[in-house]
């Protein structure tokens, strides 16, 4: 089958589907699938000192990352807002974050800013290195994933071709969806704190120090009331379309949230992940343009 591309949004340019997503989603659960994600962007950070000082801006604890381990992390803004989502991996020399296109050159900036007198050097690494979803059965952050020198990629990909199935982002959207993981400019927007998108003990440490929004986050937490909350939406009638990222969600004509992204999911239909306001009630049946929507409460 041809390949069928996205054409807009942050993966414009990958694969879509092959023209049998049912079956791609099947090897993808099953671990025999793998999918090129070069359209995503790399930030490599050498030096001595990388670590300590990823550790103290980030959300996450990686103060003793171990060489080949992927985790996941975010930068946030004095307030507690998610400004950077990324997945990070350590090769004893090199820190490596692999985030979404679109906000290489701003991370980057931001990143240098803050080198201070440290032993730590930062670059754009896109064009150096390209990130394969890897066979094998999916974790928890939607690898496994595999960094590759550009110059070695085709060779990785014959070498997955010739053992998985290659799939493209319906399939990997529709994983990620189902599992309820949000994804930065779908599942966020200016407000977003990680308390609102259940990444607390994931991509954010909840037993370390102090990072940059770490009072918010805390805060939050110590309250247990944030102000909105992630749900994953089950979209009634076989024949959905899918309503485009930032879609008002509304309740009884009330606008309680907004859609992120939209999937069909072999098993479970038309699906997907909206944030709504946290006084929503969770029996509510919510409408997107209207079409109703049951809801899965997931913060």
């Amino acid at each position: 089958m041809s390949a069928v591309l996205v054409e807009d949004g942050p993966d414009k340019g990958a694969v879509w589907h092959f023209g049998e997503p049912v079956k791609e989603q099947r090897a993808l659960e099953s671990g025999t699938a793998w999918a090129d994600l070069s359209h995503f962007n790399v930030v490599a950070i050498t030096g001595e000192d990388r670590l300590k000082w990823l550790h103290d801006l980030t959300t996450q604890f990686v103060s003793d990352l171990q060489p080949g381990v992927w985790m996941p992390s975010m930068i946030l803004d004095a307030k507690g807002h998610v400004e950077f989502q990324f997945n990070l991996v350590d090769d004893g020399t090199t820190t490596y974050l692999v985030l979404d296109p679109g906000y290489v050159e701003q991370l980057v900036q931001y990143l240098t800013k803050m080198k201070f007198m440290l032993r730590v050097d930062v670059r754009d690494a896109t064009a150096e290195f390209v990130v394969l979803r890897a066979p094998g059965v999916a974790d928890e952050i939607g690898g496994p994933f595999a960094l590759v020198p550009r110059a070695e990629v085709e060779e990785m990909k014959q070498t997955f071709g010739g053992v998985a199935t290659q799939v493209g982002t319906w399939a990997l959207d529709a994983e990620r969806v189902a599992k309820g993981r949000p994804r930065i400019g779908f599942e966020t927007d200016h407000k977003s704190i990680p308390n609102e998108l259940g990444v607390l003990n994931t991509a954010v440490h909840m037993k370390k120090g102090c990072y940059r929004g770490q009072e918010t986050v805390a805060k939050i937490y110590n309250l247990g009331n944030p102000p909105r909350r992630l749900v994953m939406l089950h979209l009634d009638g076989s024949d959905v379309g899918f309503p485009a990222a930032g879609t008002k969600v509304e309740n009884d004509g009330v606008v309680v949230g907004f859609v992120g992204t939209v999937a069909r999911h072999h098993e479970l239909g038309t699906i997907a992940l909206a944030v709504v306001k946290r006084n929503t009630p969770t029996d509510a049946t919510l409408t997107i343009e209207g079409i109703p929507a049951n809801q899965e409460v997931i913060v």
